[in-house]
């Protein structure tokens, strides 16, 4: 109820002061009751309104909108990973980290968590989804940031590997999980 009076305020507001015709000579869209107008009639308010804006800078607009990053390969010498990592500048990317299968649900839950703040600690934005006992997604606002969280996950020892753009990097405990791993508590 609220929105929709909302609505046809800020739509009132826009045709009153939104004005490009010469005075007494309105559209024909224009001349209609405001509860009559169609979609089509508030798509071409909503261009009037947005007619004398200014543009928005590159970092504001929605991913899907921003222009590519211009990567020169001659700089970056044969590193792979630089390369991806200058390519998802800007982009969202998740990267999948398995810890070791040994500790139970709680305690994996406990150790990304813990994971998470340290990241976060060193100004890079990571979310934490739990998707298996021993498996989550980090996702990171800025894919660059995913190879140094890497870089730090895979010195973790009780992490197993860590998954970017399908590309498996294996921590210190990947060598356990090929046998019987007892659990333990915390």
């Amino acid at each position: 109820m609220i929105r929709s009076t909302l609505l046809v305020v800020l739509v009132l507001t826009a045709a009153v002061v939104a004005k490009k015709s010469p005075d007494g000579e309105k559209p024909s869209w224009a001349k209609k009751d405001i509860s009559s107008y169609s979609e089509a009639d508030m798509e071409r308010l909503l261009d009037q309104w947005e007619e004398d804006e200014e543009p928005l800078e590159p970092d504001e607009l929605p991913e899907h909108l921003r222009p590519p990053v211009n990567i020169d390969p001659t700089l970056l010498g044969s590193d792979p990973d630089a390369l991806l990592k200058l390519s998802k500048k800007g982009k969202t990317l998740m990267t999948f980290v398995k810890v070791s299968p040994k500790y139970n649900k709680d305690d994996v839950d406990k150790i990304t968590k813990l994971w998470q703040s340290s990241l976060w600690n060193n100004h890079i934005q990571a979310e934490r989804f739990m998707v298996d006992d021993n498996r989550a997604i980090f996702m990171y606002k800025d894919g660059s940031q995913a190879w140094d969280a890497k870089d730090f996950l895979i010195q973790q020892e009780d992490c197993v590997d860590v998954t970017i753009e399908n590309q498996v990097y294996k921590g210190p405990a990947s060598p356990f999980v090929e046998g019987n791993v007892e659990k333990v508590e915390l």
